[in-house]
């Protein structure tokens, strides 16, 4: 199969007609095999209904219906378990992203052989305040982060190769970061092309404006992830070890100040609790011996085997 075309959705039933037709006369004019996968993230109108229909006029649609709405990146996960195309190609169900890109993005990974491509915004019909100003911050943090060089980590449209879906562990809320994810995962392949941004045709953006704060705290997770989530002992231990030295130095020195005043100049010395130094010295250890155990059990999870599959399937189509 040449292309899985991957579409997360949340009530979007007045849109999945129109993309539905649009996608597939793409592939029948440039003659490639193909399947659309949808994920029903939990709507409440007539989204599934709407995809049934479509999978009765067309063998290539498929779909997932989730018990209740979980999220994009979930939705994202468990279309890439089951996505069979060498190519996969990710894009909103609203139509804002166009269809007609598909057959460069395909060649981009067939011919170019790129591991990823990322859809490139660059002009945007959202609104400036609520969308564009947020997402250039977001995107230039992103950048100094990562090491990535794009414009737009968290454009819908991307195309990847089965083999990048099948390796990124898409979880929480990090779609937004799956460049990241695949650098980290070792594709080193990564780069962008500027795509056409369409002005929604129906219904209304399902995102917020805490979504960029959500981006942020996620952001700092991968930096996290990225340097030392295959090594949290390196971070803890060196902090922690080196905290429990600076206090355990300090209460030496406490309490050998204490017995040279007692036992070599015979005075008489207050006692080392009453020293406010003491309690700080203390206390330093105590963090330091904390922030040790903290990178010791995260070596231990590490070992342990992870679920982030943290969604229920309602409904199966056509898989």
């Amino acid at each position: 199969m040449n292309i899985s075309v991957v579409i997360p959705l949340l009530n979007e039933a007045e849109s999945l007609p129109e993309l539905h037709d649009w996608i597939a006369s793409v592939m029948q004019n440039n003659k490639y095999s193909y399947e659309i996968l949808f994920i029903d993230d939990g709507s409440t109108d007539n989204s599934w209904k709407i995809i049934n229909q479509l999978a009765e006029k067309n063998e290539f649609v498929k779909g997932i219906r989730f018990q209740t709405n979980y999220g994009k990146s979930q939705a994202l996960n468990a279309a890439f378990k089951v996505a069979k195309g060498d190519v996969v190609i990710t894009m909103d169900a609203d139509l804002q992203d166009s269809p007609n890109e598909i057959p460069e993005l395909y060649n981009l990974i067939k011919k170019d052989n790129f591991d990823l491509i990322s859809g490139w915004k660059k002009k945007r019909y959202d609104s400036k305040i609520k969308k564009n100003i947020p997402s250039k911050l977001f995107n230039a943090a992103a950048r100094k982060t990562s090491g990535l060089k794009l414009h737009d980590f968290n454009c819908g449209l991307k195309a990847y190769k089965n083999e990048v879906v099948k390796n990124v562990d898409v979880y929480g809320e990090m779609h937004r970061y799956i460049p990241v994810l695949a650098k980290n995962a070792g594709f080193t392949k990564i780069d962008e092309k500027v795509v056409i941004h369409q002005a929604r045709k129906y219904g209304v953006t399902k995102f917020g404006i805490e979504r960029f704060f959500n981006g942020f705290l996620d952001l700092i997770t991968i930096w996290f992830l990225s340097k030392f989530g295959k090594r949290p002992m390196h971070l803890f231990g060196l902090l922690g070890s080196f905290m429990f030295f600076i206090g355990f130095a300090s209460a030496a020195y406490i309490g050998i100040s204490k017995l040279l005043h007692v036992f070599y100049f015979h005075t008489t010395a207050r006692l080392v609790t009453e020293n406010p130094w003491f309690y700080i010295a203390l206390a330093t250890m105590i963090i330091g011996t904390q922030l040790f155990l903290a990178g010791f059990l995260g070596e231990i999870i590490l070992r342990s085997n992870k679920n982030h599959e943290r969604y229920k399937i309602k409904e199966a189509l056509n898989l």
